[in-house]
């Protein structure tokens, strides 16, 4: 089995959550799991979280098994209704791997939500230091995560054997002051960057002030605010389970399509050469 690339470089990830202060965005993404579980209208008795903020959604769900995302999560097999995979899967190397985990973790007819970050996050600010760093180093290295789109990662579910799988975006817009305001929130957020391939000495402050001046210039609001564009994609499937309805087989309609549509049914004719 081919070993995944190596995207995260985990101490320091470990390193940025542990100084995180500012949770808004998980609040934003918690807000909208649970308005999911009201409308499943299902009563969840084992439920687990798997997270890089324990504290923060042991508080949301107490009952829940908390568990961090590691490479190898901390799930016993069929033991969950319930997993919800809480905004931490754009940082695993192997993505697939974490869904697959997830589904063996759930019970027949258990319910996954996974939410991460996708699309176009942060592309203002991927856009500026891009820019800015070509000028003035003559190069790029790798600041920002990479995003899927949400139809790629709505095929994820499939590809990790879920039934039922649905994926949809919410975008959300933040207004700072300048960039440097919203790099300084993104290190409060815990988002920062700890990708492994990431330049390992400071960036140069030429940099920073001239991808600033860049952003601003490209983005900045009538106010002179800037906005920072996050999208939040929420994968939700279910683990394969007999109750489940089940698409018919091809050539299985006991009726006619122009029947039920009361409409003529009109042959295609194909035309001869």
């Amino acid at each position: 089995m081919e070993t995944p690339p190596r995207l995260t470089d985990r101490p320091a990830l470990m390193r940025n959550r542990t100084r995180a202060s500012e949770m808004f965005v998980q609040e934003a993404a918690a807000d909208d799991v649970q308005e999911r579980l009201i409308e499943v209208n299902r009563t969840f008795t084992s439920p687990a979280v798997v997270t890089g903020f324990p504290e923060f959604w042991r508080a949301r769900i107490p009952e829940a098994k908390i568990v961090s995302d590691e490479d190898v999560l901390s799930l016993d097999e069929a033991a969950h209704d319930l997993v919800i995979h809480a905004l931490s899967l754009h940082w695993a190397d192997d993505p697939i791997g974490q869904l697959v985990q997830c589904r063996r973790a759930l019970k027949p007819d258990g319910l996954l939500i996974a939410t991460t970050f996708a699309g176009q996050t942060l592309h203002e600010l991927r856009a500026a230091l891009a820019e800015a760093e070509a000028a003035v180093t003559g190069g790029l290295s790798p600041r920002i995560l990479p995003m899927g789109e949400v139809r790629d990662l709505g095929g994820l579910l499939q590809r990790a054997g879920f039934a039922l799988p649905v994926a949809d975006m919410m975008p959300l817009t933040a207004s700072y002051e300048t960039a440097l305001h919203l790099m300084r929130d993104l290190r409060a957020m815990g988002e920062a960057n700890a990708m492994d391939a990431r330049r390992k000495t400071f960036t140069p402050r030429q940099v920073i002030g001239q991808a600033a001046a860049t952003y601003q210039a490209a983005f900045a609001t009538e106010d002179g605010r800037i906005p920072a564009t996050f999208e939040i994609v929420t994968l939700t499937g279910w683990a394969p389970a007999d109750s489940q309805p089940k698409p018919l087989r091809p050539g299985s309609a006991t009726h006619r399509l122009a029947d039920v549509l009361n409409t003529t049914e009109t042959p295609l004719i194909r035309s001869k050469d």
